[in-house]
């Protein structure tokens, strides 16, 4: 009989940045407001950027000044690097801030926490969530492209992720975040073996959004050990879905019940926490450590009444050193070019 012993012992990692749903239950752990003079300030360097370009991608840190804002973020980076995981920062003006100046705000802010990276083939380094009228069945179909069912929690492709909320639709779209960390370490405490399963690539379907003549999935570990830091990329969706190409690896049962655990486990309440959006609000969140997922969610188009966020995915400065499949695309076929994509708030 075959050896079947995992060739890795896998280690717990990162403890200082597990939590439970307890931990987190008090949202003001996790709010932050911005003041009046924050948002004076904001005012003032979106008036700076402007002077500079009506281009977004012209924009970067040094372009949008945050005097003392800044020293903020960089608190708020450190608690997403390597505290908590998750924040939401609250209080942008929507009432009374354009579209362009609601985005422009959000890029700014975005460029003190990191370089955007492209999110898909078209090469949109600031993107929309919404409603696209795309069919949960649609193998070309993305998270942020679906609304009335709710999305599971799963990773995004970059070191950060960022959600904007310009309008929230009639009914649900709340957020929910759960700590990846806790879930590694106690399956490594638990059930090693299916951790060590989850060290190994799996395969993940492009959603055909390959390199041209390329095939349709791409290899990727779930967990990830590197400089005694866990990264973590976990959509276990698009592994399904890879084996419907032939020339995919099949999944072996192990994978497949670490996989089924970890979504158990994620859904399970007890290492998650959910949020509301309100127009104005935003999100980071740190890839390797939060998983992330919503509830379903009702638009009225014909009132107008329609959910939208801007997302932005972003590398860190903050993690000099990174495995090599988590360094950034930029040299990829998703970022051949670089847009902005300009989705009206109402469809």
């Amino acid at each position: 009989m075959a050896d079947d012993r995992p060739e890795l012992q896998p280690v717990p990692l990162e403890t200082a940045c597990e939590w439970t749903a307890e931990d987190v239950r008090d949202e003001a752990l996790w709010t932050e407001h911005l003041t009046s003079g924050e948002l004076e300030e904001l005012e003032r360097a979106i008036a700076v950027a402007e002077a500079k370009s009506d281009d977004f991608l012209q924009i970067g840190k040094a372009d949008f000044p945050l005097p003392t804002l800044a020293s903020r973020l960089k608190r708020i980076e450190a608690e997403l690097i390597d505290g908590r995981g998750f924040v939401r920062i609250r209080g942008l003006p929507r009432e009374r801030w354009s579209n362009d100046q609601m985005c422009l705000a959000y890029w700014g802010i975005g460029a003190h926490l990191g370089r955007p990276w492209p999110q898909n083939a078209k090469g949109h380094l600031l993107g929309d969530v919404t409603d696209q009228g795309k069919q949960p069945g649609d193998p070309t179909a993305r998270g942020n492209e679906l609304g009335q069912i709710p999305l599971d929690f799963h990773c995004d492709g970059s070191d950060l992720v960022g959600l904007l909320c310009l309008q929230t639709g009639v009914s649900g779209g709340l957020s929910a975040v759960c700590n990846s960390v806790a879930l590694h370490n106690r399956l490594v405490r638990e059930r090693s073996d299916l951790a060590a399963e989850l060290y190994k690539p799996q395969p993940y379907d492009y959603r055909g959004e390959q390199p041209p003549g390329g095939r349709g999935w791409y290899p990727m570990p779930v967990f990830t050990a590197y400089g005694g830091r866990l990264f973590v990329r976990l959509i276990r969706g698009y592994i399904l879905a890879s084996q419907r190409h032939a020339d995919a690896p099949r999944l072996s049962d192990r994978a497949a019940a670490a996989l089924s655990w970890m979504q158990a486990e994620a859904e399970g309440g007890r290492y998650s926490v959910v949020m509301d959006f309100q127009p104005g609000d935003m999100q980071f969140i740190n890839n390797y450590h939060v998983l992330h997922g919503r509830t379903g969610y009702e638009d009225d188009k014909a009132s107008g009444r329609v959910r939208h966020l801007k997302r932005l995915w972003l590398e860190t400065e903050a993690l000099r050193e990174r495995p090599e499949q988590f360094r950034n695309r930029m040299g990829s076929h998703w970022a051949q070019r670089a847009l902005i994509s300009r989705l009206d708030a109402v469809q």
